[in-house]
Parts: structure tokens; C-alpha cells; sequence
């Protein structure tokens, strides 16, 4: 059981934080990468998706329309990454003290939310077709899946490349161009079963099936972007083993306001206060602590406040009732 006070009863001077960060991003050279794998995706989509709409008006399609519709989608999205990681890179200011890394997260929580809107969209368009589906070109269908196909897969092939470079944005990116290839696919299976069997009714079948395999990748897309910005503990770190940690760290007496979130998906950062020990010099603690922090937990952005021991005295007139 870890001390815990109010935060309200102590008044915190600053001037002996610990702080585990620097005045510069390291990860710019790391977000450069990223940055080019996703111009190419972004040419690779734009350039097929006039192909794809196309060919679905004139085989009257609603796999391929929808197919489209993912594609401009992830066009779009893949838009909005780039410019969401090259706006990451800018260097904080005295306004943005924590520099631009969570645009990174916002651009990956709007397109979580275009994957779901355009999922719902296909699910209402194919059940508008189920009672009478148009008569659909499978051969020209299954001809034009399968480029797309290969486009896709060239576009994920790229943006998965580099797994030390990848964040949320990459993989939101990721994400659309994914589920994209599986519309291709659906697309394809569509297609062959409308030129063997004449089963016309297979392509708002297949459109709805992976629409909701769509959106089930958008709603964890989205519970994972959104646990960012609400500055949610990170999925990845166990906040009751950082306690223990800050616990054990030699010369502190207990600790209080012991905070853990993330200021992008692949940065964690931490503040605590914490009492010292009998004897304890505050710097040297609060340096073991950030230290412990970065090499158990990979925090690598935080800040520790020591506290001296209050006596019983200064406690009792602090938690005294103001006067009328």
C-alpha cells in the first residue's frame, strides 16, 4: 500500500523536478521513413481509384462502387497522414510545449471514424440492392478486383516496411489500405460467382461481410486513438508495477499524484511526487526514479517532484478549517 495524500494540502515548488527528456525530438529521423512510405501508398491508391470507380459505374457493381469508396477513403486518409506526420516533426513551441506528436494520434482517430462511416454506408447500399440486384458484369468485375488487389497489397507491402518507425498514423494508414485488399478480394470472389453461377445476389452478400470486418477494424482503431487523447495509462504498461517501482526506489518514503499517460502512441511519460526518506538528497532521488521509469517501464518523459516529510504539526495545520 502506497502512501497517497491529498494533493490539495502541500505547496509544490518545481524548482527540483526530475526530468527524463531533452529539448529535442529524437524521433524525427524515425518519422522521416514513415513520412515517404506514405507518399507512395497515397500515388499507388489516387492513381487506381479513377480506374475502380469507373469500372464499377459501367459493370454496375456495388462490390467494386464500394471498393472505390474504401479507395478514396484511404486516399484521403493517406492524405491526411502525411500531413499529420510531417506536422509531428515541427519542433515545440512556447505555446505547443509539447511540440506537434499528437496530430499523429488525432489524423489516426478522423480515420478510424471515415472507416466506420464508409462501412455503413456500403451495409446500406447493398441492403437497398438485396431485393433486386442489378445485372452486374462478373467477368469485367473479377478482372478489375484483381488489379486492384495487387495495388493494395503493393501499397501494404510498403507501409508495413520499417517496423521501427511505426505509429498509429502508419498503422491507421495501414488499416484502410488493408481492409481495402480484402474488399478486393470480396470483390473478386463476387465476381467469379456472378460469371459461373449467375448468383447476381452475391455482390451485396460479400460488400456487407466485409464492411463489418471493416468495422470492427475501425473500432479498435478508434478505442486505441481515443485512449490517447482522454490520456488513458498506455495499453502496454502495468501502472500498479510502476507504483512498486517508485516505491522501491531507494530513498523515497512514499509517494502521491502518481500520473501515467501518453503524449503520442509510441511515447510514454509520467509525473509523480514523492516523499524522501530521512537523509535522502532530492535530485539523486528523483534522478533514480526517472532512471527506473526509463529502464523497467520505458518511460521515457518524466518528471519526478521530491517532497520532504511533513511533520505532524505542519499536517494538522494544514488540514485545519479556514476561519470564517
Amino acid at each position: 500500500m502506497h502512501d497517497h495524500h491529498d494533493h490539495s494540502h502541500h505547496d509544490h515548488g518545481h524548482g527540483h523536478d526530475g526530468h527524463d527528456h531533452d529539448g529535442h525530438d529524437h524521433g524525427a529521423e524515425l518519422r522521416a521513413a514513415p513520412t515517404r512510405r506514405l507518399w507512395v501508398a497515397f500515388g499507388l491508391t489516387a492513381g487506381f481509384l479513377g480506374v475502380e470507380a469507373v469500372a464499377g459505374v459501367l459493370t454496375h457493381s456495388l462490390a467494386l462502387l464500394s471498393d472505390a469508396v474504401h479507395m478514396l477513403t484511404d486516399a484521403g486518409a493517406l492524405l491526411l497522414a502525411v500531413m499529420a506526420q510531417r506536422m509531428a516533426t515541427r519542433p515545440r513551441t512556447p505555446r505547443q510545449t509539447y511540440g506537434y506528436r499528437r496530430a499523429e494520434t488525432l489524423a489516426a482517430f478522423v480515420n478510424g471514424i471515415a472507416l466506420a462511416g464508409s462501412s455503413l454506408w456500403i451495409v446500406k447500399e447493398a441492403l437497398s440492392r438485396w431485393q433486386s440486384p442489378p445485372e452486374i458484369q462478373g467477368r469485367a468485375l473479377l478482372g478489375v478486383a484483381f488489379v486492384g488487389l495487387l495495388v493494395n497489397l503493393a501499397s501494404a507491402w510498403v507501409l508495413s516496411r520499417g517496423g521501427e518507425a511505426q505509429n498509429a498514423n502508419t498503422r491507421a494508414a495501414l488499416a484502410h489500405v488493408v481492409s481495402d485488399a480484402a474488399g478486393s478480394v470480396a470483390a473478386m470472389v463476387a465476381g467469379g460467382l456472378i460469371a459461373w453461377k449467375g448468383w447476381r445476389w452475391s455482390d451485396p452478400l460479400v460488400s456487407v461481410a466485409i464492411s463489418l470486418l471493416v468495422l470492427r477494424s475501425a473500432w479498435r482503431l478508434l478505442a486505441e486513438t481515443a485512449g490517447v487523447l482522454m490520456e488513458s495509462a498506455p495499453a502496454h504498461i502495468d501502472v500498479l508495477a510502476v507504483e512498486k517501482t517508485v516505491r522501491e526506489t531507494p530513498g523515497v518514503a512514499g509517494f502521491h499524484d502518481l500520473h501515467v499517460w501518453a503524449l503520442a502512441d509510441t511515447l510514454a511519460a509520467a509525473t509523480v511526487h514523492v516523499v524522501l526518506a530521512p537523509g535522502a538528497h532530492g535530485v539523486e532521488v528523483a534522478s533514480r526514479v526517472a532512471e527506473r521509469l526509463r529502464a523497467e517501464h520505458a518511460i521515457a518523459h518524466s518528471t519526478v517532484q521530491p517532497e520532504a516529510p511533513e511533520s505532524p504539526l505542519v499536517t494538522l495545520q494544514r488540514k485545519a478549517p479556514p476561519r470564517a
